[in-house]
């Protein structure tokens, strides 16, 4: 009951410093935008179409900077002197907690405007638009807390973002390699039990990400 408690209390920090610091969150979604937006002029001042395969290409890429942009600054902007202060008052599984579940609220809430304004400005050309969405949110629920496990790992480092970016890619590759088998298949309309395979890896990822960052995460707290 008391972890519980000590969530919310962070889950209401970190919408609150978000609040505060409204340009870090507005300047993510004018980066999503903006984005989407090149894409959509880049095509069309040509006057040629964009094929299935790049429109979801071009999507994943866009959500996996977004993802990069949005949770790298998940642990880097806490300083040494404020993370002691955390250490004597609250639990490390709390925080790590607190800070994966804002992550994801924050992917979900990217995700679904980058897909409304993706699909307004070049079109949707998804045959199966549920699995789609699923996979969508799936693959981000994941990168998120792979992410934010990373940002606490170059955070303890000294706020290194040269260790985010080379930890990050290898982890997420795999992510981004079934979210973009499976989605292609969504694209397709083809039968989902094809895409069973890459769906319960998507989820057994999360499950597994999410378990070491609470086994970890309290080890790493404590240096």
């Amino acid at each position: 009951m008391e972890l519980m408690v000590q969530v919310k209390a962070w889950l209401y920090k970190e919408f609150l410093m978000e609040w505060r610091q409204k340009y870090a969150l507005n300047g993510i979604i004018l980066y999503t935008v903006s984005t989407i937006f090149i894409c959509y002029l880049a095509f069309s001042i040509r006057g040629a179409s964009m094929s299935p395969i790049v429109w979801n290409t071009m999507l994943w890429i866009i959500v996996l900077f977004s993802a990069i942009n949005a949770i790298a600054k998940s642990f880097l902007q806490e300083n040494s002197q404020r993370s002691v202060y955390y250490y004597s008052i609250t639990s490390p599984v709390a925080i790590i907690i607190a800070k994966i579940i804002y992550g994801m609220i924050l992917m979900s809430v990217l995700v679904s405007l980058a897909l409304i304004v993706y699909s307004v400005l070049l079109g949707n050309p998804v045959d199966d638009l549920p699995l789609y969405i699923f996979v969508l949110f799936a693959a981000s629920l994941a990168l998120s807390s792979m992410l934010t496990m990373i940002s606490a790992i170059a955070a303890k480092a000294g706020n290194n973002s040269m260790i985010m970016a080379i930890l990050s890619f290898p982890i997420v590759l795999p992510v981004i390699l079934m979210a973009i088998k499976a989605s292609k298949n969504a694209m397709d309309g083809i039968a989902r039990s094809e895409s069973i395979d890459e769906i319960l890896v998507l989820i057994a990822l999360n499950v597994i990400i999410i378990t070491l960052a609470l086994l970890l995460f309290p080890y790493l707290w404590r240096n």
